[in-house]
């Protein structure tokens, strides 16, 4: 009975302002009427139904990161260029150069199958939150209440699945205060179709980046195939073009300012209830050693892509994952400290306090705040050390990536061999080499483990030894002896591998530095860091509930957790600083603007000038000009990426790519009047498509409503 209130008393207080949150699409009957006072001409059960097809069913998890959106009836789906980038470089070449030229399939015989990418369909969200707390009651151990949660957790799992082709999982919302089981329709032979040249696709690089105004048209095509019973099945040549449930209509008529908007896709993660002090820490401490971190990372991996067309294509993909957050950090930073986001959170914590003060049933509410700031500072070195050693490891030097492979074999040898899984292992990581070496420059990774392992040395906390660190001939020793730093030396290694190859490994320099490296990154780092977050989320846990009972007229919503998700408002612009005023859209005009500074980032290709002077936008334009972007009032982040736009009936007016640069402290901290997402126009995708890149088969298996 206590969860229900809080949750009814959490929808209700959200209808204040729907502009800030992500409903979850279940729920959105609470929404109805805030949503059709904004414009909206649909029912909720037309977004979200599992008693007939929906919205919802048009709607994909693609590759677990990013949104897609079904647009015909034979599986077409739309995504962002940038979620898309991977697959299309794995089939680049320098004789195949899809980044640069883009490509386009002309029949089903053409589309290219891409191993391990997948698109989730949701079928069903359904709140477990009793059946998940069922046998807790009077529990207080921790480790008791975990194992019951795992042991519901499984038996929900399993009714929902029980002779269906279908996975499930449960998700916990607000900190465990409720639980959601989504049901989902996982396809695994997802095959690239199409993406414009980056010269589109990319237009604006990282100068652009979370930039508005914005050209950029963030988009690529893929298809969904299935078994023939319209089923997920592995890859086949025999799969036919999957024939969806719903699929979305094009919204092919004009735009204007205060236009409904609404986006549904699955946004990664919002931190929206981290006390004054955790955001403090991000501000002054994790954030800027990230940036520090990805800058360097950057300066080697740029240099070296202007420098060669065969680096550009190796890395264009890294280098757009390392840039995208980098950038994004320093907007996040600057955002933050405008807004004056810690004094304002101090400023709800005093309210906070005093009101747990109000009322007996409050009293335990009061100490919280308190709690969360001083854990931050007892042990937030521990997160912080976490951070620094997955930039370092994981987002640095790439030959870190084989030596990880290598160290769970050396741990592991007896276990494996007595199993009989060795030669498995063993044969699974030479399979894997031909891909990366591919795309791997070796003195690209030298260039950037050159510039990381000082700075990684002098932000490591003083307790932390890593004795290899002390090397003064590090680099030399790793890119001239080790064996992950040159496919023959490792493959011959590989090749012969046995018990007496553990000796050869350990002294390994590469090897060595990783070992040490990753063995107190997990022994000592991670479990601290561990102990730091379960401590965290369990007062956070507390005081979202505070927050749910104390302040009923309050705007509350769920954080994002890569779940299912709907947020509203309206395509508008904003003037986010003192002084200037940015407008609702941008048109191809502003593309040859921007080429017109010299800025190698906004090249484009003779033939763009050319049907920018004849005005040559076919059926596309809107009196005259050929919109390009477009900015929503609505919420998102990380994983709306590709995500639809969608109009007051429910049409495809854009694809979600970014926000502003403004906006992306609205991961801790959202405000209405600053932070917009951008939209690249749906009719800009279709022009892009039929008139600049001859694909107009693609555009006429989709369905245009005006």
């Amino acid at each position: 009975m206590k969860n229900c209130l809080l949750g009814f008393m959490v929808f209700m207080g959200f209808i204040l302002r729907a502009e800030e949150g992500m409903l979850i699409p279940s729920l959105l009957q609470a929404f109805e009427s805030d949503m059709k006072a904004k414009g909206m001409k649909l029912s909720a059960a037309d977004i979200y139904s599992v008693n007939k097809s929906s919205l919802k069913d048009a709607i994909m998890h693609f590759g677990g990161g990013c949104t897609a959106e079904l647009v015909s009836e034979k599986g077409l789906l739309l995504t962002n260029h940038h979620c898309g980038l991977d697959a299309v470089q794995r089939h680049s070449s320098t004789e195949h150069d899809y980044l640069k030229n883009g490509f386009w399939a002309k029949s089903f015989k053409e589309e290219l199958p891409n191993a391990g990418l997948t698109a989730t369909r949701i079928v069903r969200i359904e709140d477990v939150t009793e059946a998940m707390m069922f046998g807790i009651q009077g529990v207080e151990d921790g480790n008791k209440i975990g194992e019951i949660l795992k042991r519901n957790m499984k038996k929900i799992i399993e009714d929902a699945t029980r002779n269906t082709h279908f996975q499930a999982d449960v998700q916990a919302f607000d900190y465990g205060n409720s639980f959601y089981l989504m049901v989902k329709e996982v396809f695994t032979d997802v095959r690239l179709v199409g993406a414009p040249p980056s010269s589109i696709g990319k237009f604006g690089g990282d100068t652009d980046n979370w930039v508005w105004p914005r050209h950029t048209g963030d988009f690529s095509v893929f298809r969904v195939y299935a078994g023939k019973d319209n089923k997920p099945a592995a890859y086949n040549e025999e799969n036919v073009p999957y024939a969806p449930i719903q699929h979305l209509k094009i919204a092919f008529n004009d735009r204007k300012v205060g236009d409904f908007t609404m986006v549904y896709g699955f946004p990664g993660q919002t931190e929206q209830h981290l006390t004054s002090g955790n955001l403090k820490y991000y501000i002054e401490k994790q954030r800027p050693m990230e940036i520090d971190m990805r800058t360097k990372s950057l300066a080697v991996i740029n240099e070296a892509m202007t420098k060669s067309d065969l680096t550009r294509i190796q890395y264009m993909a890294k280098q757009a994952r390392i840039a995208n957050a980098w950038k994004k950090y320093i907007g996040q930073i600057d955002g933050l400290k405008q807004l004056d986001a810690v004094s304002l959170k101090k400023k709800f914590e005093d309210e906070y306090v005093q009101r747990a003060k109000s009322q007996d049933g409050w009293n335990h509410y009061g100490p919280l705040v308190d709690r969360m700031n001083q854990l931050v500072e007892q042990k937030g070195s521990y997160e912080f050390t976490y951070t620094l050693m997955v930039e370092y490891l994981f987002v640095g030097p790439e030959f870190f990536r084989l030596a990880r492979s290598m160290e769970d074999i050396e741990r592991n040898y007896a276990k494996y061999k007595a199993s009989n899984e060795l030669d498995a292992k063993i044969q699974a990581i030479i399979k894997g080499l031909d891909g990366f070496f591919k795309n791997y420059d070796v003195n690209v990774d030298k260039g950037i483990f050159e510039a990381l392992t000082p700075a990684f040395r002098s932000y490591l906390d003083k307790r932390f030894v890593i004795g290899s660190l002390s090397n003064q001939k590090l680099a030399s020793d790793i890119y001239s002896k080790s064996i992950f730093v040159n496919k023959e030396k490792y493959l011959a290694f590989l090749n012969k591998f046995s018990e007496k190859s553990l000796s050869t490994l350990k002294k390994d320099p590469g090897y060595k530095l990783f070992a040490e490296c990753f063995t107190l990154m997990r022994n000592e780092v991670a479990s601290g860091a561990n102990d730091y977050n379960i401590e965290m989320d369990a007062l956070l846990k507390d005081y979202v509930e505070g927050k749910l009972v104390m302040f009923p007229d309050a705007k509350h919503w769920p954080d994002a957790n890569s779940t299912l998700r709907v947020t509203y408002g309206l395509l508008e612009g904003s003037a986010p600083v003192d002084g200037m005023a940015y407008t609702e859209h941008t048109t191809l005009k502003g593309m040859v603007d921007k080429y017109n500074t010299g800025n190698p980032d906004f090249d484009l290709d003779p033939k763009m000038i050319e049907y920018y002077k004849s005005k040559n936008y076919g059926n596309y334009a809107q009196n005259g000009e050929l919109w390009v972007c477009f900015t929503g009032s609505n919420h998102t982040t990380g994983g709306n990426s590709g995500s639809p736009v969608l109009d007051a009936n429910g049409n495809l007016m854009g694809l979600n790519f970014d926000r502003s640069w403004e906006s992306t402290m609205s991961d801790f901290y959202f405000d209405p009047n600053r932070c917009r997402n951008i939209v690249v126009d749906i009719r800009y995708v279709m022009w892009v498509m039929d008139v600049y890149c001859g694909a107009k088969h693609l555009v006429d298996e989709m369905t245009l409503v005006k």
